[in-house]
């Protein structure tokens, strides 16, 4: 996702600023929130205990019956990438063919294929394919999807169809930004179009009209379906516009119930602009899952008890009595929030041979002042995973 996108979109980093049988063995306190709350929670946690699955298990039966399921991640989380890169084997073994990846150039897709398929594994093309894409994204646990499909595809038959990743973006030039942007200047960064757009004409060519299924892993906004974003808008009707232009919301509209979108647990960002996270549900996620435990588990919002969790973070805005069920199909639980940890960022991803581009091409420079040099680019990635540790530390317990 774009810092730029999230921006016009009204949520930019100011506004966002286990085993079946063991679920009835939660001993946990039982939290003293609201009668009404309470209420919501009780059922929410007898529907759990009778329906929640382990998460690998409850991903893959969404493909029965959907064809593309989004999921919503909080970018470079480590538990996150590591289930559903261990995801890879299970989802072959249902048909799933396809992991389509945001973080990743359609330009460099017959390369990309290549890689995976070839005889030996390449590490530097991995670097390279992801140095194409996003100069600072060098998080070691997205190119580890590259090495996982590729040991994967080593193990299959010869003529069995292989497991494929597909990047759903395009290269940028970054180059031609401008503060404030103009519309000539995204049309110099975004050449090929808005970006959710591109994606979703790609995934239905690629996936959908194909008559596939694929997996999408993507930022938690580009997963949005049927949920608008709500942004305060003092000329707009009610005070309130809504943007429904999310890869989720063009897919929904192209393919309906053949799309599902579930969850990954993440804060959720405060409401009133303050660039400070909270827990998702006014806590109400975590207290369930400390009731069983905190094991981990995939279980349905939409239409189901625990989707009636009231929700008051920014994502409520401008949406009446806003629930989880409101949000996504689904939920998958790993850890609480405060024991998921960042993803490892690869320091000297930039080099003294790739600095020049690197600097040209930082991405999204309206989040943070691009680096001048090699020695702040390189202090800029060190950052990252401490940014996410810092940013997780201030979320405030779910309380009891």
């Amino acid at each position: 996702m774009t810092g730029l996108d999230k921006r016009a979109s009204g949520l930019d980093r100011r506004r966002f600023g286990a085993a079946f049988c063991a679920l009835g063995l939660g001993l946990a306190i039982r939290p003293t929130v609201g009668h009404a709350q309470a209420g919501v929670e009780d059922a929410a946690l007898a529907y759990l205990r009778q329906n929640g699955r382990a998460p690998g298990d409850y991903l893959i039966s969404q493909f029965e019956r959907a064809d593309v399921v989004l999921l919503g991640e909080d970018h470079a989380i480590a538990q996150t990438l590591a289930f559903v890169r261990d995801l890879i084997p299970n989802l072959y073994r249902a048909g799933i063919r396809q992991l389509v990846m945001e973080f990743g150039a359609e330009e460099d897709q017959a390369a990309l294929d290549a890689l995976i398929t070839a005889p030996t594994w390449d590490p530097e093309t991995a670097r390279r394919l992801m140095f194409n894409y996003n100069v600072a994204w060098s998080w070691l646990e997205y190119r580890a999807f590259y090495e996982a499909a590729w040991r994967f595809n080593r193990t299959l038959p010869a003529g069995a169809p292989p497991f494929r990743i597909l990047n759903m973006s395009y290269v940028f030039d970054w180059s031609a930004y401008e503060s404030p942007a103009t519309p000539e200047s995204l049309r110099r960064i975004f050449p090929r179009g808005t970006i959710d757009r591109f994606r979703a004409d790609l995934i239905q060519r690629e996936v959908l009209d194909r008559k596939e299924k694929a997996l999408v892993l993507t930022g938690t906004p580009h997963a949005f379906m049927r949920y608008a974003s709500g942004r305060v808008e003092r000329n707009a009707d009610g005070f309130c516009s809504y943007d429904d232009e999310w890869l989720g919301n063009h897919l929904l509209k192209r393919n309906g119930g053949r799309i599902a979108a579930i969850l990954m647990h993440q804060p959720f960002p405060a409401a009133g602009g303050a660039d400070s996270y909270i827990q998702p549900a006014g806590g109400g996620i975590e207290r369930l899952m400390a009731r069983v435990g905190d094991r981990p588990l995939g279980f349905d919002l939409r239409g189901a008890p625990v989707g009636r969790l009231p929700d008051a973070s920014a994502f409520a805005t401008c949406q009446a009595d806003f629930t989880l069920g409101d949000f996504f199909d689904g939920y998958v639980f790993l850890a609480p929030i405060a024991r998921l940890q960042p993803a490892t960022a690869e320091v000297d991803f930039v080099t003294e041979a790739n600095i020049d581009r690197a600097l040209q091409q930082y991405p999204d420079p309206d989040w943070k002042a691009p680096p001048s040099d090699l020695a702040s680019f390189r202090a800029h990635l060190a950052d990252m995973p401490e940014a996410i540790r810092r940013r997780y530390a201030a979320v405030p317990a779910a309380g009891r």
